[in-house]
This record gives structure tokens, sequence and C-alpha cells, in this order.
């Protein structure tokens, strides 16, 4: 549960209600009524105005931030993986993380330099 005074984004609008995505506001107030969807009160002062928003609609602003991180890393170790024609850094990258060293034994067959830009190319344009 989000604190009083915290500062959250929008990020949703699944109730089509309006809510300004994308901008920022203050938890003012729970909503402790279990009939009700609507788990927070959330004020954005860009607009002066107050929303009624259930928790899946808000995120904050340090999640944001650190998956705008995540992403940003991740994208600049694929342009240095293909910079740098890294093969197997390319395949960690793009198979995730939890590859495990005993899954490269586990490739088909070894791919030349032209075959493996090829792919690239190929996954890039999809």
């Amino acid at each position: 549960m989000l604190r009083l005074g915290q500062k959250v984004y929008i990020v949703e609008d699944s109730f089509e209600q309006n809510l300004p995505v994308g901008e920022y506001g203050y938890i003012i107030a729970y909503d402790r009524n279990a009939d009700n969807v609507f788990d927070y009160v959330v004020r954005v002062p860009k607009i002066n105005k107050h929303f009624f928003v259930p928790s899946s609609d808000i995120e904050l602003e340090e999640v944001l931030v650190q998956q705008e991180v995540d992403r940003l890393e991740r994208e600049a170790l694929i342009d240095f993986a293909l910079a740098t024609r890294n093969e197997e850094l390319f395949r960690r990258i793009m198979n995730g993380e939890e590859a495990e060293e005993g899954s490269v034994e586990n490739v088909k067959e070894v791919q030349s330099a032209a075959d493996f830009i090829k792919q690239v190319n190929l996954k890039a344009w999809i």
C-alpha cells in the first residue's frame, strides 16, 4: 500500500474516466470502501483535480525510473554487441540473462558473421 502524500504517475486509464495519463499526482486518501474498485484518491496539481483510481492505474516514480534505466542499459548493451560483433553477448541479451553456460553447447551450428548480421537485420525489421 502506498503512503499518503507519495508522488505517483498515472500510467493507465482502465475505467476510461479521462485520467491524465503520463501526469504526476499525489495520493491524498485511501478508499477503504469494500464495494468500490478504486483504491486511492489522487490529486493532480497540473489540472487541479482529484481522481479516484485503482492501484493498477498508478505507479511510483522510482519504479518508472528503474524500468527506463533497465531499458536503456539493455539497448546500450545490444548496440555494443552489434558494434563489436560479439555474438555471445548479443545472444545472452536477446535470450535473457538467465542463459547458462551449458546452453551455449545446445547451439545447432556455428553461424558465419554474414549469417549473424542477416539474422540481426531480420529481427530489427520485425
